[in-house]
């Protein structure tokens, strides 16, 4: 059976893992159409927000490589480098920089792992479209919502603010194992993992787009592309976070204007897994056709600077 790329996307989110198949159709890429003979596989797994990203990447890379298997799963950040640092994967998609621990883990099974900036986001705050009172929340109200004090105490929006209607609170974020989980409660709650428990939490970005289309009440967060992609389904806040309220865009990214919730997103290559020729191969094929993948894949691409670094990390995996 044949996926069209919105499909494969689709099944990435759902935690599916896909493969890429030559017969799928043309690219959309930048390079040139001759086959390759590279051959081989290479394992990815991680961050839900990365994943449609690095599908389309797969995708495309395999329409032109038809001798290498590409499996994309999201298992979150956290989850994709418990794999990674195992050995079970060759790339960890991750929505926040490694930690220490997971440094850790992957040096205890001798795995090097190298770092790789692939593109930016706008974490999303969402409501449902019913809602007609909030356009834009400040960072003392989004805490007022989510820090752990919130609790079994904060479950109406007129407790947000009292120009608010008496509208019982919906919560639906990321689960623990996400990035966008880490993320959102460091830049919101002041502390990374600091969060009330008594939300609908998942590892599944669709997961909080349904949950909040459904409840008239309802509150949200994920990436940029699940907003794109679901545009007219769920309606995105603008932010204050203490210089006016800011919509999430990608010109509000690169400007550094949409704060505290932009965020640069990145993935993760074994040094031997890099050494290997169609993992060299895939990551070159993504960066000599960033451009093109991220406007596909609804991202916000790499700024100038971004750029520089990326071709400074290229080259220290070429000489690993």
């Amino acid at each position: 059976m044949l996926f069209t790329r919105p499909s494969l996307r689709s099944l990435a989110i759902a935690s599916v893992a896909i493969i890429g198949l030559a017969s799928c159709g043309g690219s959309s890429s930048e390079s040139g159409s001759s086959e390759s003979d590279v051959t081989g596989s290479i394992i990815i797994d991680g961050s839900s927000t990365v994943a449609p990203l690095i599908t389309i990447a797969a995708e495309d890379f395999q329409t032109k490589n038809s001798g290498v298997r590409v499996t994309v799963g999201t298992s979150g950040t956290g989850g994709g480098f418990e794999k990674f640092c195992a050995g079970e994967t060759d790339i960890a998609n991750a929505s926040r920089e490694i930690k220490d621990s997971e440094k850790e883990a992957c040096a205890a099974k001798g795995i090097e792992p190298l770092e790789l900036i692939v593109a930016n986001d706008a974490l999303s705050v969402v409501v449902n479209n019913d809602n007609d009172w909030a356009t834009c929340l400040t960072v003392d109200q989004l805490k007022k919502m989510w820090e752990p004090a919130a609790e079994g105490k904060v479950s109406n929006w007129n407790q947000i603010d009292s120009s608010f209607p008496d509208q019982a609170l919906g919560l639906f974020g990321a689960g623990t194992d996400s990035g966008t989980f880490d993320y959102f409660t460091k830049a919101i709650n002041g502390e990374e993992g600091a969060s009330r428990t008594d939300y609908n939490p998942t590892e599944d970005d669709n997961v909080t787009v349904k949950g909040v289309q459904g409840d008239a009440g309802a509150i949200g967060y994920f990436g940029f592309s699940y907003l794109e992609e679901n545009a007219g389904s769920v309606k995105a806040l603008e932010i204050d976070g203490g210089k006016g309220c800011v919509a999430p865009s990608a010109e509000a990214v690169q400007d550094g204007s949409y704060v505290p919730l932009s965020r640069p997103l990145y993935i993760y290559v074994s040094k031997a897994a890099a050494a290997r020729p169609e993992v060299k191969a895939f990551v070159d094929y993504y960066f000599e056709n960033q451009d093109s993948i991220s406007e596909e894949a609804l991202f916000v691409p790499l700024d100038e600077t971004q750029r520089t670094k990326a071709a400074e990390e290229l080259a220290a995996i070429d000489n690993a």
